[in-house]
């Protein structure tokens, strides 16, 4: 119960509520295909689950059509909830786009089983996104914070240290990165074999940094391990004493942050993804070709990985227009 005079905690707009009703039984039939048939993560399907929850939460408490029910009226009005609850919001227009991917999803599901003889979502338009650019760091920036992780000590630094070496020469993206297994490391320790979406398996180079600052971080591995759990903790190449067993994405999260400072950059600017974005543009800064990066990053379609051309092209323009001697900055 709250304290006198204090206000209840206000739940977040489109987030399930508390008193949400389970969800419809097929939800959990769609949640179960996804992880069997299209290799979906633990994080994939509880997103999904909570978009469809919160979904079937709006249609009870409007009165409208139960989710396995449900008109493409009623779906509209729920998008607009959702744009209305979110219009202050710079997420809003992804946020209903996401929702609107997993209905869609859900109910290709229904028809699929013969639970519903059309698809309600089919005529629903996706909203319209701009285009956002990848957010990056210098490689002036990125060297002060791999000098920073250099000049730490004791084990908690080398495992630092190593953590963003491998980051930055390889983009991994950070689930992939703290859940490396100890045989991800091949015969000669020059590259990693990573497992990524859908269970696919790809080949990244390592750089000479990443590998020495590996081998200064491995006598130092055992510190990371409790004393009985052992056998959980010594499958990972970043054992921890989390549950998992591995270091959680939150926690190598707050270290970067903390390295930043001590780097002397805006730690509001520094992740685990902005460092995967700086891995990419980089190497096409200095000429790498684009079905190579996409290769390293796991992409499976090139069009993804065709965004950080856009970034590349977008600092070149900046770079004529500052120091070109016909351009309006010149002039000024």
């Amino acid at each position: 119960m709250a304290d006198a005079g204090t206000k209840p905690a206000k739940a977040r707009p489109g987030r399930p509520r508390k008193a949400a009703a389970p969800p419809p039984p097929w939800v959990d039939a769609f949640l179960d295909m996804m992880v069997a048939e299209r290799a979906a993560s633990p994080n994939t399907r509880d997103a999904y689950r909570r978009d469809l929850v919160d979904a079937a939460h709006f249609l009870a408490q409007a009165g409208l059509s139960p989710l396995d029910r449900a008109s493409s009226d009623d779906l509209r009005a729920y998008l607009a909830h959702l744009s209305a609850d979110r219009i202050k919001e710079k997420s809003a227009v992804k946020t209903v786009a996401r929702r609107l991917s997993s209905l869609r999803q859900y109910y290709k599901f229904l028809v699929s089983e013969g639970q519903r003889a059309e698809d309600p979502a089919s005529v629903l338009d996706t909203p319209k996104q701009g285009r956002s650019l990848p957010k990056i760091l210098t490689e002036a920036d990125v060297a002060a914070l791999l000098a920073a992780a250099a000049r730490l000590g004791a084990p908690e630094g080398r495992r630092l240290n190593a953590l963003l070496e491998v980051l930055y020469a390889t983009g991994l993206r950070v689930s992939e990165l703290v859940g490396l297994p100890m045989n991800a490391l091949g015969r000669d320790g020059r590259a990693l074999i990573v497992r990524g979406k859908g269970g696919k398996e790809r080949l990244v180079p390592l750089s000479a940094p990443a590998r020495d600052a590996i081998a200064a971080y491995l006598p130092d591995r055992p510190f990371f391990m409790t004393k009985g759990r052992e056998a959980k903790q010594q499958v990972f190449l970043f054992p921890s004493r989390a549950t998992s067993g591995a270091l959680t994405r939150q926690r190598f999260g707050q270290l970067l942050k903390d390295l930043a400072i001590m780097a002397g950059l805006d730690p509001a600017k520094v992740s685990p993804h902005v460092l995967r974005h700086c891995f990419a543009t980089h190497l096409l800064d200095h000429g790498a070709d684009l079905r190579s990066v996409q290769k390293m990053l796991g992409h499976a379609d090139i069009g993804t990985t065709q965004i950080y051309t856009h970034v590349v092209s977008e600092r070149l323009r900046q770079t004529v227009e500052q120091h070109h001697p016909l351009s309006a900055a010149k002039r000024r």
